[in-house]
């Protein structure tokens, strides 16, 4: 795919294809990391996770023998309405 580099307001930008963004596994809306390598730009999805943690990596961290049990945080400090 040959496309040309384009003025949009005070900043520069690129078309792709609805082909090559498949390819790629890019959506319109996802964040991509750009990078230059060998004097080639290169655009590749950003894969980030949403937040500080992944919740699939925390819960494959828990104890096989894990119990959820109730806290008692004690009586209302404000107007929290319980």
């Amino acid at each position: 795919m040959v496309t040309k580099v384009q003025k949009w307001g005070n900043s520069q930008g690129l078309r792709f294809s609805k082909t090559i963004l498949e390819e790629a596994d890019i959506h319109v809306g996802d964040e991509v990391r750009v990078s230059v390598q060998g004097g080639k730009i290169i655009v590749e999805p950003a894969n980030r996770i949403h937040g500080r943690y992944d919740i699939k990596e925390l819960i494959a961290q828990m104890p096989d023998d894990y119990q959820a049990e109730e806290v008692d945080w004690g009586p209302p400090q404000g107007r929290e309405a319980w």
